[in-house]
């Protein structure tokens, strides 16, 4: 079965088809986390949505399983599978903006940085994450939050359009105007529902300069700015972007070094303004004491690439998440435990405000499973270079340990969709609530046989 497969994909392809004893195999089938180390039957390379099409016509005939490979980096590894075909569109990367209507189009293998380069140049932008080696589609089919989430709304938010090669092998367009319950599901429903080839973008008028400020406190001077920052960062105008990060200060130059890779907590908040009125914002977070600080104008691009050191390519990697409502007392006891206990610097607890114009859109205008309500996405990484499986064992069990004790203060038992590193059914119903029946019924319209099932799966109704 695995000879015809590759002969047929190679017949019909033009781009690359890898198979386990070719040359670059090994390269292939990599993704971002380096704890996940999966064989796949092959891996090709389609050029383009009739190309993929063909690779899924190919695998059914074959009875082959499928994965799908945008940008790579999602921690569970959905991309890649033991003994599947994985469908790369990591050569259907093409990013185009026009200016004159502020619309952006990328490719289904396109990664943010290629996108905000490109959007940067007319001073326009988007919601787009926070490392920018980060796929476009994937990021943006579990929802997308991102620097620009109080300012913009979700990655999500932006899609208006998008062209979908399903599990028949049709390619079809997904709009309000057309098939508008599959544009419905894509906007939040993650890869359930098909292959996303191409998608369109409506952009804002966001500065391509912005100013930030990164705020560190070491664990003993931080639980009264904690309590300050929960209700100071929802307080800011909301075209002001935030983040509150349990972290090791990195060893900068405007880092002292005595706390090079010292855990502690980072305050930081983003405006794209003038220096002045980002000055007068974090006066307060100043008035706190920090450790140190940092306090600059930078491309937002580069803000974009902030945190790229902090996930390179090939880090053993392990995540939980949860949706909070606040950062009660009880919360920032639980952080000044945890944090002074990771043992990895690169081990990371972003937390994520949910306000300013996520706000506006409503609950069930898109699948996102999050409420459109104020509150956080605490994030939990535990994370290690490749070389140090044993610290990554360690920071991997730290992470467990973590989300259980901020588990009874979450909303539900729900996550945010990208951020479900391992098969839970039960959470990937809790995350949709009331939406999950809605997206089982779509499922059934466009996926009946659950074709597409490496991700956070909706099984068809």
């Amino acid at each position: 079965m695995s000879q015809d497969l590759i002969a047929a994909l190679r017949s019909s392809l033009s781009g690359h088809v890898f198979a386990p004893d070719d040359d670059g195999y090994d390269g292939a089938r990599s993704v971002w986390n380096g704890d996940i180390d999966r064989k796949p039957l092959a891996v090709a390379r389609p050029a383009d949505a009739n190309e993929v099409a063909s690779c899924i016509l190919a695998a059914a005939e074959a009875g082959a399983d499928i994965t799908v490979r945008g940008g790579g980096h999602n921690y569970a590894g959905h991309a890649v599978a033991d003994g599947a075909l994985m469908i790369d569109l990591s050569a259907i990367n093409a990013v185009s903006v026009d200016p004159s209507t502020k619309r952006a189009t990328a490719g289904g293998g396109a990664t943010w940085a290629s996108l905000d380069g490109a959007t940067a140049a007319h001073g326009l932008a988007m919601t787009g994450g926070f490392i920018s080696h980060t796929g476009v589609g994937g990021l943006t089919l579990g929802g997308g939050i991102g620097w620009l989430t109080r300012r913009c709304g979700l990655s999500c938010d932006h899609l208006v359009g998008a062209q979908v090669v399903t599990a028949d092998g049709r390619v079809v367009q997904a709009s309000a105007g057309d098939n508008a319950d599959l544009f419905w599901a894509l906007r939040g429903g993650g890869g359930n529902f098909g292959i996303v080839t191409e998608f369109e973008f409506a952009l804002r008028d966001v500065p391509p300069m912005a100013n930030l400020g990164l705020f560190f406190w070491t664990p003993d001077n931080a639980r009264d700015v904690l309590r300050f920052a929960r209700d100071y960062i929802h307080e800011l105008p909301a075209d002001m972007g935030g983040l509150i990060g349990g972290m090791s200060a990195p060893p900068m130059p405007f880092v002292p070094e005595e706390y090079h890779f010292k855990p502690g907590f980072g305050v930081m908040v983003a405006n794209w303004g003038t220096p002045e009125e980002h000055a007068a914002a974090v006066e307060p977070l100043r008035a706190h004491g920090p450790a140190f600080e940092m306090v600059t104008p930078l491309p937002y691009a580069a803000l974009q690439q902030m945190f790229d050191v902090q996930a390179e390519w090939g880090s053993l990697a392990y995540e939980k998440a949860a949706y909070l409502d606040a950062l009660t007392d009880d919360v920032v006891d639980v952080m000044l435990d945890f944090v002074p206990r990771m043992s990895s610097p690169m081990s990371f607890v972003p937390i994520f405000p949910l306000g300013g114009r996520y706000l506006e859109v409503g609950d069930d205008d898109t699948a996102f499973g999050g409420h459109r309500r104020q509150g956080w996405v605490f994030n939990i990484s535990g994370s290690a270079p490749p070389s140090m499986p044993d610290l990554f064992a360690t920071d991997r069990a730290w992470a467990r340990e973590f989300w259980t004790a901020i588990r009874p203060y979450a909303r539900d038992s729900g996550s945010y969709v990208n951020f479900i590193a391992e098969e839970d059914d039960e959470r990937v119903r809790a995350t949709y609530g009331s939406k999950y029946d809605r997206l089982a019924a779509v499922k059934a319209t466009w996926d009946p046989d659950n074709l597409f099932r490496h991700n956070a799966n909706i099984r068809p109704a």
